[in-house]
């Protein structure tokens, strides 16, 4: 008999809709702190936070995603993730409307990403996962957040990266 393979995802929501990763790329949740501007960043990098002593890169994957921005509220959490950009990784905060639970998704179960017109480009979609009785959009975090302009946004040397804007549909 052969053994289908499940895997594990973080599931939280960005405005209204279920979003999934990979729970190989989750380091922890934090409940949301007060974060840093920095000048000269992309509207969806909001700054960073000191996590134990490091400054560590926030992105509104909201406004990444070409959302309204995430508002703030009780359930507003940080997933602090690790991406891996040009061979090395690098540890970013992720806002997210709420983080619900970990599910687990048989690779069976997860579709690839649908060629409509659906609000994000579809290379940053690994899947659309169906869980319960909905669908749960299962996010390539490091295409999605492709671009690396906020994966060093400490360092002096560096001049911020124009950016070219929110993700848009592929079509």
């Amino acid at each position: 008999m052969e053994h289908a393979e499940n895997c594990h995802y973080l599931s939280f929501s960005l405005d209204g809709e279920r979003y999934a990763v990979s729970i190989d790329r989750v380091q922890e949740v934090l409940e949301y702190s007060p974060i840093t501007r920095l000048p000269r960043m992309e509207s969806y990098m909001k700054g960073i936070i000191n996590l134990r002593g490091t400054g560590i890169p926030v992105i509104d994957l909201r406004l990444r995603f070409g959302m309204p921005q995430t508002p703030i509220g009780k359930d507003t959490a940080i997933i602090v993730m690790e991406l891996e950009h040009d061979g090395a990784n690098a540890v970013v905060g992720v806002l997210a409307d709420a983080v619900h639970e970990v599910v687990e998704l048989p690779e069976a179960s997860i579709e690839p990403p649908p060629r409509l017109g659906a609000g994000l480009a579809s290379r940053h979609i690994r899947g659309v996962g169906k869980h319960d009785d909905g669908f749960m959009i299962v996010i390539d975090i490091d295409g999605a957040l492709e671009g690396g302009e906020y994966l060093n946004p400490t360092d002096p040397g560096e001049a911020a990266v124009p950016d070219p804007g929110p993700i848009e549909a592929s079509g």
